[in-house]
């Protein structure tokens, strides 16, 4: 890396993944309070899981302005912007037990949540060479996800023994510290780099996001992050308990170890999935195709067997669907090296959208399936494992639309004399070699 300080991209690289890390606890901080919230707003159940999907639903649909707003105005800006909408949004829900307040404070949080994962990982090329790309990035989502632990061990305890205005206070001072060291550590880029924030003005903004769609290497990181993150989304954050527990007559304790399992393999995989990414860049789509299988054969598997599933198989699918979820990270690598820097934000946005729009739409599906089938909620196992099966045509779309961008961006680069033969890949590593 030459003149470029280390010591200085280690703590810029630090404070990015401190603002993923409160990001993933801001983000998670309300689904694990269950019947506390619903007791706190005086609601429903149901009407605290709504508040959870509202909220991933806005940190979907912010995926492209907050990728636009990266582009222009560069990691730093958007981090510490992120980090303060975030902070307000739980100043607003230790404050309140209005539910059409704690809406609002979701939204906030969803909101800023978009703008800080993409900014994370766009620093790591600004201030890391090629090689040590794809292994930072699968890095900062793993290590992101001691905020999870954060809200599940911390908040819950801490809501238990001081109560929930003082939990979501603290949770608020987190959001604080995110602001501060942001603000204060992170740069967009070493000292007298080449500005390669986006200068197109308002009018201009459509086209560049048209241009930036019709490149087929957005559609392999937007298929590759749909095919690898709905069933590890689906399954951690809204039916995989209710599936273990209800449908295979697992004790919740052993369902929370099946979800622990899940997330050991997810953090064993990044860094193999990286260090593969670095050795087959050309491998890259073939890769993630692979992956998905690893989700999607166990879940045939236990789909199909006469009778509730030993264990031993509900825990290849928790592998197996842990081990699938880095396979969108590999997406980002692509997008990386076939956009020009001040596309990049936007590109990424849209390839986040991807898996979060699949878990959304396949989490309504599978609840009004369970309705139809198990009118007031005596659900069965069959009536689980039809609802579940639908996961399998999201996943078949994936592949497809990943199998088609990557044949597609084939032709493209082929087209302009830019494909490497596959026995020059070692060659093409050291180049920031492209994929297909």
């Amino acid at each position: 890396m030459t003149g470029r300080p280390q010591a200085r991209a280690w703590i810029v690289w630090g404070a990015a993944v401190l603002a993923y890390t409160l990001a993933v606890l801001q983000r998670s901080s309300l689904g694990v309070m269950g019947l506390t919230a619903a007791a706190h707003f005086h609601a429903t159940a149901g009407i605290v899981a709504t508040f959870m999907m509202l909220q991933l639903a806005v940190y979907a649909l912010a995926q492209l302005p907050a990728g636009l707003l990266l582009d222009r105005l560069g990691p730093r800006v958007v981090i510490t912007l992120g980090a303060v909408l975030m902070t307000a949004g739980q100043l607003i829900i230790a404050l309140t037990s209005d539910p059409g307040l704690a809406i609002l404070a979701r939204i906030l949080v969803g909101a800023g949540d978009a703008c800080t994962f993409s900014s994370a990982i766009r620093v790591i090329p600004a201030w890391f060479p090629a090689r040590q790309v794809p292994m930072l990035t699968q890095l900062t989502g793993l290590i992101g996800q001691i905020g999870q632990i954060g809200s599940t061990v911390g908040l819950v305890t801490l809501v238990g023994t001081r109560g929930w205005r003082t939990t979501y206070l603290v949770a608020a001072a987190a959001g604080v510290v995110g602001i501060l060291t942001s603000a204060l550590l992170l740069r967009d880029a070493p000292a007298g780099s080449r500005d390669q924030r986006a200068s197109a003005s308002v009018r201009q903004l459509p086209r560049e996001v048209l241009a930036v769609i019709r490149n087929p290497a957005t559609g392999v990181g937007f298929w590759a992050h749909w095919s690898t993150n709905l069933g590890g989304v689906v399954y951690s954050m809204m039916w995989g308990m209710p599936y273990l527990t209800r449908a295979e007559g697992r004790s919740t304790a052993t369902a929370s170890g099946l979800m622990t399992f899940y997330i050991i393999a997810s953090a064993v995989s990044g860094p193999v999935a990286a260090r593969l990414t670095q050795r087959h860049p050309l491998r890259r789509t073939t890769l993630v195709v692979g992956m998905v299988g690893l989700a999607v054969v166990p879940w045939i598997a236990v789909l199909g067997w006469p009778g509730r599933a030993p264990l031993w198989l509900l825990a290849t699918l928790s592998a197996g669907l842990g081990l699938c979820l880095p396979g969108g990270a590999i997406g980002f690598d692509v997008l990386r090296t076939s956009h020009p820097a001040r596309r990049l934000g936007t590109a990424t946005g849209i390839a986040i959208m991807g898996g979060f729009t699949a878990s959304l739409i396949l989490i309504q599906v599978i609840g009004l399936v369970l309705d139809r089938l198990c009118p007031g909620g005596a659900y069965t196992l069959s009536a689980f494992r039809w609802a579940m099966s639908i996961q399998l045509i999201f996943f078949a779309v994936g592949v497809w639309g990943l199998l088609d961008s990557g044949r597609r961006m084939r032709a493209m680069m082929a087209a302009s004399g830019t494909v490497v033969p596959p026995w020059r890949e070692a060659i093409a590593r050291h180049r920031g070699g492209r994929d297909g």
